[in-house]
């Protein structure tokens, strides 16, 4: 089973930018469809973002389209998660997530190995 690490998250201002990394070890993620997912405060774990095991397809919420971006380097055994626009209610804890499988899910349960999560606060 692959292992996921998180890191980047922060305290940022509305209107920032933060960029979270995920590192895998064990296995490679190649192999991997690999998502973000948060939760808030209060909140029940919410589907972020995926992105294919080739990084050839990706899918947002719409909650953070055209604000977020996933990408992935295979060869660094790494994917990452580019916040721009951050918003206050961007506040969540994010963790990074492996499913073994050539296309993407939104279901948190279809995603097999989490990370720890990282916190991301935005707020001034």
């Amino acid at each position: 089973q692959v292992q996921l690490v998180e890191s980047g998250g922060g305290l940022v201002q509305p209107g920032g930018s933060l960029r979270l990394s995920c590192a895998g070890s064990g296995r490679t993620l190649s192999s991997y469809t690999m998502g973000w997912f948060r939760r808030a405060p209060g909140k029940e774990r919410e589907f972020v973002t995926f992105i294919n095991w080739s990084g050839g397809g990706t899918y947002y919420a719409d909650s953070v389209k055209g604000r977020f971006a996933i990408s992935r380097d295979n060869a660094k055994n790494t994917v990452y998660l580019q916040m721009n626009s951050l918003k206050p209610e961007d506040t969540a804890v994010y963790y990074c997530a492996a499913r073994y499988a050539s296309y993407g899910s939104t279901r948190d349960a279809d995603f097999r190995s989490w990370g720890q999560g990282t916190q991301v606060t935005v707020s001034s």
